[in-house]
């Protein structure tokens, strides 16, 4: 689906304009919307609109690391967006130019579809122009970032405290899929910021002039989203490594007390295994108290290495 907007000379809104009538009409800016857009569609990157090949060629191509190329009337951008069920990532592309901004995407966009709404009912049009409407849906991403970020502190939180008494198998699986969710958050906010500084520090783009600080502003969240997902991924490997320690404590305590059990069932066994020979000339099997006394000697024997455990502090 292709929708479209424009702004006439006198500053007035103009809906559903075709693209010929706006690449040939004469408007003060325009806005063109690829939503979903079919093969059919696509075809009008070509013609009117006369896009670069490798710009058209980077929409086909899905989830392009973000990136900013420069075009003799135009700069292309390819940006990513999260989605808020998921923590996929979705492409949305741009193509800015002095008086009209193209915006592109394969699935539907809860931004731009904000910002478009914000603009059709805007009453300060004039106020308007297409790097105002990058800053926003570029704003309006960021922002939609910050929940995910949130929500996998909540997530951190509860693995940590593990209030529900969950095992440990159940909370070391939750850590391992949380430390996935950062790393797809890292691999979008990461090549992000490193976009809007391209765009900041860029000689070319003079049609942002006197909004870098908006963009700046938008900088600054992206270096705050970056320090959370890094200190939430160091968190993570603490717990991994706290609930591995833990493990490794509680098998060494088993193993001891195995140990304590087997070491004191030893010299019982060797006990009973001597007597249970039965030679002919073994005089304490014809002695009447022969049997007792065995036992008492086995348990004396099982009582003194209990003692001398003990000691030792092994039963701690």
């Amino acid at each position: 689906m292709i929708r479209t907007i424009a702004v006439n000379k006198n500053f007035e809104l103009v809906k559903d304009v075709t693209i010929l009538e706006l690449v040939n009409g004469d408007f003060q800016w325009f806005w063109i919307d690829f939503n979903l857009p079919s093969d059919e569609e696509i075809e009008f990157l070509r013609d009117p609109l006369q896009f670069h090949p490798l710009a058209i060629e980077d929409c086909m191509h899905h989830l392009q690391r973000p990136k900013l190329d420069y075009y003799e009337k135009y700069t292309f951008f390819v940006t990513q967006s999260l989605n808020q069920q998921t923590i996929t990532r979705e492409e949305i592309d741009f193509f800015l130019g002095e008086n009209y901004i193209i915006t592109f995407h394969r699935q539907s966009s809860c931004e731009i579809d904000e910002v478009w709404k914000r603009f059709s009912q805007s009453t300060t049009i004039d106020k308007w122009d297409p790097s105002h409407v990058l800053y926003f849906i570029l704003d309006k991403m960021v922002d939609n970032y910050f929940p995910l970020v949130y929500q996998i502190e909540d997530m951190l939180n509860e693995i940590d405290e593990n209030s529900k008494g969950r095992t440990m198998e159940a909370l070391l699986e939750d850590l391992f899929v949380t430390r996935h969710h950062l790393l797809s958050l890292r691999h979008t906010i990461t090549p992000m910021r490193d976009l809007i500084y391209r765009i900041l520090n860029s000689e070319r783009m003079t049609y942002i002039n006197g909004k870098k600080e908006y963009f700046s502003d938008i900088h600054d969240h992206l270096l705050k989203l970056t320090e959370m997902i890094e200190a939430n991924r160091e968190l993570t490997t603490d717990i991994r490594d706290s609930y591995i320690s833990l493990n490794s404590h509680q098998t060494n305590h088993v193993m001891k007390v195995l140990t304590v059990i087997t070491t004191i069932f030893m010299p019982l066994t060797f006990i009973a295994g001597l007597y249970g020979m039965n030679f002919h000339h073994m005089p304490e099997l014809t002695w009447k108290y022969g049997y007792f006394a065995t036992l008492i000697l086995m348990v004396l024997v099982a009582i003194g290495m209990s003692l001398w455990f003990k000691k030792k502090g092994w039963f701690k």
